[in-house]
């Protein structure tokens, strides 16, 4: 898998690094490559596919999802939302209909948009 197609980035990694379980210098696999797994946790976001169809990159599928369970269950994702969404980056702005208005020439000719039956012909 090629690593510049990852999501976190260095930058947000250390700032999310600190909210997570466990450290890299702890026994055991408690924190065994957190980075590794929220990028599977992302991929699976991005892609909508089932955990089963994970890549083999990322570890096994099952490991995964009960570790993706695990964290569901701590409230690890919550507490990761709260601590990133203090500070926005921006970086994605999302603007829909319910704030934007469309200028009254946008709707169409004079009159507004009228419907007519298909293969009604328009009047010359």
């Amino acid at each position: 898998m090629n690593e510049q197609r990852f999501v976190v980035t260095d930058q947000v990694w250390q700032r999310l690094e600190p909210h997570l379980p466990g450290k890299t210098s702890d026994a055991g696999v408690t924190a065994k490559d957190n980075r590794l797994f929220l990028e599977a946790v992302f991929w699976r976001v991005r892609t909508g596919s089932p955990w089963r169809d994970l890549p083999p990159v990322f570890g096994n599928w099952n490991s995964q999802f009960r570790r993706f369970r695990r964290w569901a269950k701590a409230g690890i994702f919550e507490s990761l939302f709260n601590a990133m969404s203090g500070d926005p980056d921006l970086e994605y702005a999302l603007i829909d209909g319910t704030i934007v208005q469309v200028h009254q020439k946008a709707t169409g000719a004079k009159g507004g948009l009228r419907l007519r039956p298909s293969g009604a012909r328009a009047a010359a």
